[in-house]
């Protein structure tokens, strides 16, 4: 390592240069048991299991719809994570997309059921809506128009928030040339 106080990724390719092929099968062994992140990780970059989306929809689950009768918090940072932890692995633009709706369906089925009024959690909403619009508008044509019902499902939900919340999604739909008004 050089005189910097902090390794980086060129340090530690520096020391995986030396290591033999068992060496580096024993080390992401102890990765992969280290932690279910890093367990999701390999899954979803290697297409092993079944639903190699399951891990992270589960915590957007958790983070966006919590128990509250476990006094069990919100962390739309949490939930964000578990997407860009999804694009790091694999990042297929059909996952992505998903996981983005789900994110969308989860965050207004949970405001509507409790009756949330959270600024904030309404603002994050609106932004991964728009960022669902933009990755679903990029995939083939025959995968959109289930995507699309379930982004409208969502719109009609947001709309008993206020905040603006349903304008917001009204014009990023007219701003994609899919306005639902």
């Amino acid at each position: 390592m050089t005189s910097r106080s902090k390794p980086t990724w060129s340090d530690v390719k520096g020391k995986l240069a030396g290591f033999d092929r068992q060496s580096l099968i024993g080390l992401v062994q102890d990765l992969y048991a280290a932690s279910k992140d890093n367990q999701a990780f390999l899954h979803a970059r290697f297409a092993l299991g079944g639903d190699v989306l399951k891990p992270y929809k589960a915590t957007i689950d958790r983070w966006l719809w919590p128990d509250v009768f476990k006094n069990q918090d919100t962390s739309v940072s949490k939930a964000k994570k578990a997407i860009s932890d999804y694009k790091k692995a694999i990042g297929q633009p059909e996952g992505l997309a998903e996981l983005m709706v789900f994110y969308c369906e989860r965050a207004a089925g949970f405001s509507n059921d409790i009756g949330l009024q959270d600024e904030g959690y309404f603002d994050a909403l609106v932004r991964m809506f728009g960022q669902a619009l933009k990755t679903i508008d990029a995939l083939p044509e025959d995968c959109k128009p289930a995507l699309m019902a379930r982004l409208d499902a969502v719109r009609h939900i947001s709309r008993n928030f206020g905040y603006g919340v349903g304008d917001d999604m009204d014009d990023l739909l007219a701003e994609y040339g899919l306005d639902g008004r």
